[in-house]
């Protein structure tokens, strides 16, 4: 009985099994059909003949001299940013097989064979494709109709600044697809909150967030603006969940702790292995080196690293070396002397004391060679076994080819007359003794009995006698000086400027005691082994303080502007022009939906005045509900532009209308709120939401006019005459480029 109710039971299961197959597999699933459709539309108007023009255009000219640098894993530093974005420019030239060979220095240069355009170009592209159907879904979750989701995507596929900025290799459209991104999860993250707290999708959409945020900043640093938008965002959502009496304190610090790893710490260590990669990358010395310092360098193949390789560590009483002085600023350069003297009276009518010239001279001099020498000893070679010098040592630095010694007294420094000249004494016989004792100070040490270290070590030389500070003052000396930099003894000295560090930079251990032996030695290699390989976050710090402090030389550019050019787009630029015809590329934005935006800006901000002020009369206009979603959109559309926009206002560098375009996209996403918001709620009739309806139809009708009107300037083609050219300088700021024929 046992056997066979074992087999009906067995029976019944194949029974199960046979009829599960002889049945389909059915797989169902929900498609938007309007997201693909516009998904498809973005690709479309971005990707259409993407390596139209197959020449440089515009500022790829820049970005290119990153790729080829990556290709050839060369080190560089770009001050206006971190790596992020030029490692995705840099992936779509590797995809292609680019070998990193094109001179990038000329807008219009044609491409050469090995370029390849289309890869180069396809990811900029891709994301502002993705832009499209990410508008549609923000607004689908801040709760707006269909037709609203559905406006502000078309809104944002029909926008040609955002479509030029997409199609080449430039890094906004990049930045604005993070940007979004990061809004749409938080959105999607925080919609879920209500009913689904820790679930798996709602872990998903808030680690999205982070991340997405993560990216924006790595990309260009203006994603800061958006991610502390969201930080308070997120800040104030939490706050309103204190007061949550629902929610037990082990649920609301689980929460906090959520997002405090989600959004902050996890973005961080994305960002830090952004650099990581970029470094792993990036091995390779190249001409970017000289603004790092020499422990930096020397960690890179090649260049000072081929130099540095197999010096000795320990700094010891006897090491020949070279001062590098670690600001790097007006330029690197070294502690020098040569056999010139500072003239008797300067040109002001001062006197000098007539001793030997120091100076920081910025180029591999043998004149820049120094011995480090024990005052109590004669000799200037090394013993056996050496004697290290440690923090707090007292020594004389004795120029190696003139075998001067390095003095300082109460005579004022040349250029700097409040500062102590800084010398090689000559003895002339008179009243002026030799004060040449320095104190070694190591700033970087670890503790008061640190070793004096080769590259590694920063160090500061205090005068024993007057206590002035060795410092490169970063003034130029006259021809007598050979436009040389001035070196001074700075009396007043609080803290631990940069002008006041040097480190050793090439060392050797000195073996002559005879000078003409010591010159040949001076010239010659070392080869000792010692490693001086810099920890990761040693490399990163200096390579990111680098970053946010290295200033190019702001220049005025054709077509730079203002942040108050922008909202009324005064201002376009002039990205490519056919070296024959008339075809070009500007950076234009489309006129009807820019004035829409700003109409649309102005109109919720009165609009919002309004309600708040008959509000606090108790006088409520709108439902409750309505009246929360009105301030969410605003808090994200309105909220996201003001954050990429007024910030622009503080800043003091060269601004391009392209800095404008992550906040005018968050904008135009308050067009279709606000017309929203008019159908329901200021719209009271029938006819007059048909009349609106119908003003809405005809108002996007322009937009679209608008657009295919200036599409020959957002493509380049087809080529317009003249006459064409002129018609479309609809205002007179604009620079369109019409040839004399």
């Amino acid at each position: 009985e046992l056997k066979r109710g074992t087999g009906r039971g067995g029976g019944a299961a194949s029974d199960r099994m046979l009829g599960f197959l002889k049945e389909p597999v059915v797989v169902t699933a929900k498609i938007n059909v309007s997201l693909v459709a516009l998904t498809v539309m973005g690709l479309m108007s971005r990707l259409w003949r993407l390596c139209y023009p197959r020449a440089v255009v515009f500022d790829e000219v820049y970005y290119g001299q990153f790729v080829s640098l990556y290709m050839k894993r060369i080190f560089f530093v770009d001050d206006s940013g971190p790596p992020f974005g030029h490692m995705l420019l840099a992936l779509g030239g590797y995809l292609g097989g680019f070998d990193g060979n094109f001179l990038w220095n000329r807008i219009g240069a044609e491409y050469s064979i090995n370029v390849p355009v289309w890869t180069l170009r396809l990811l900029p592209a891709l994301a502002g494709a993705l832009c499209v159907p990410l508008a549609y879904q923000i607004l689908a979750e801040l709760h707006f109709s269909h037709c609203a989701a559905l406006g502000a995507a078309l809104l944002i596929l029909l926008e040609n600044s955002l479509i030029t900025q997409s199609r080449f290799m430039l890094l906004e459209s990049i930045l604005i697809f993070f940007i979004l991104l990061a809004v749409l999860s938080y959105l999607k993250f925080y919609n879920l909150q209500k009913h689904s707290s820790f679930s798996g999708s709602w872990w998903f959409w808030l680690l999205l967030t982070g991340v997405a945020c993560s990216c924006a900043v790595g990309v260009k640093y203006m994603g800061l603006f958006t991610y502390m938008l969201l930080l308070a965002t997120a800040g104030l959502h939490f706050w309103h969940m204190i007061g949550d009496q629902n929610l037990s304190n082990v649920s609301l610090l689980c929460h906090f702790l959520a997002r405090a790893l989600a959004l902050i710490i996890i973005p961080m260590g994305l960002y830090l292995s952004f650099f990581y990669v970029h470094l792993a990358l990036l091995y390779r010395s190249g001409p970017h080196d000289q603004i790092m310092t020499s422990a930096f360098q020397a960690s890179l193949e090649g260049g000072l690293a081929r130099i540095t390789q197999g010096q000795p560590l320990e700094v010891a009483y006897g090491s020949q070396i070279t001062l590098r002085n670690v600001l790097g600023k007006p330029m690197q350069c070294w502690l020098h002397s040569h056999t010139n003297t500072y003239p008797i009276r300067y040109e002001n009518g001062r006197g000098s004391s007539h001793q030997q010239q120091v100076t920081c001279y910025p180029f591999k001099d043998v004149n820049n060679w120094w011995i480090v020498k024990d005052p109590g000893m004669q000799q200037l070679v090394v013993s056996n076994p050496p004697r290290p010098v440690r923090h707090g040592h007292i020594v004389q630095l004795v120029h190696g080819i003139t075998t001067r010694y390095l003095n300082t007294h109460d005579v004022a420094a040349p250029l700097s007359p409040h500062s102590q000249e800084v010398s090689c004494y000559i003895d002339y016989n008179i009243s002026m003794p030799a004060q040449n004792l320095w104190r070694v100070e190591i700033v970087n040490r670890e503790s008061d009995t640190d070793v004096w270290k080769t590259i590694l070590s920063e160090v500061r030389f205090v005068h024993v006698n007057t206590s002035a500070v060795l410092k490169l003052s970063g003034a130029s000396l006259p021809e007598w000086g050979y436009r040389q930099l001035e070196v001074v003894g700075e009396k007043l000295s609080k803290g631990y400027h940069q002008s006041m560090l040097w480190n050793v930079e090439e060392h050797r251990y000195g073996k002559s005691q005879e000078q003409k032996e010591r010159e040949v030695e001076l010239h010659s290699p070392t080869q000792m082994d010692i490693s001086k390989n810099l920890s990761f976050m040693a490399k990163f710090t200096e390579l990111q303080w680098k970053i946010l402090t290295l200033k190019n030389e702001d220049t005025e550019h054709k077509y730079s502007s203002s942040a108050l050019d922008w909202i009324t787009m005064d201002t376009n630029i002039a990205y490519w022009l056919h070296p024959t015809s008339g075809a070009q590329i500007h950076l234009l934005g489309n006129v009807a939906t820019w004035a829409s935006a700003n109409a649309a800006a102005l109109l919720y901000l009165c609009l919002s005045l309004w309600y708040l002020l008959r509000r606090r009369r108790r006088i409520y206009d709108i439902p409750e509900d309505a009246w929360q979603l009105w301030m969410a959109a605003g808090g994200i559309c309105g909220g996201g532009w003001a954050v990429n926009y007024l910030p622009f206002f503080l800043m003091e560098k060269t601004l391009f209308l392209y800095h404008y375009l992550p906040a005018v996209t968050f904008q135009i996403l308050l067009i279709p709120v606000v017309l929203q918001h008019l159908s329901d709620h200021l719209c009271r009739s029938v006819l007059l939401k048909s009349m609106f309806s119908a003003l809405v139809v005809a108002w996007f009708s322009w937009v679209y006019f608008v657009y295919c009107t200036f599409s020959p300037l957002t493509y380049g083609q087809p080529a317009l005459a003249p006459a064409e050219l002129r018609a479309l300088r609809w205002k007179d700021t604009w620079n369109i480029l019409i040839r004399k024929q």
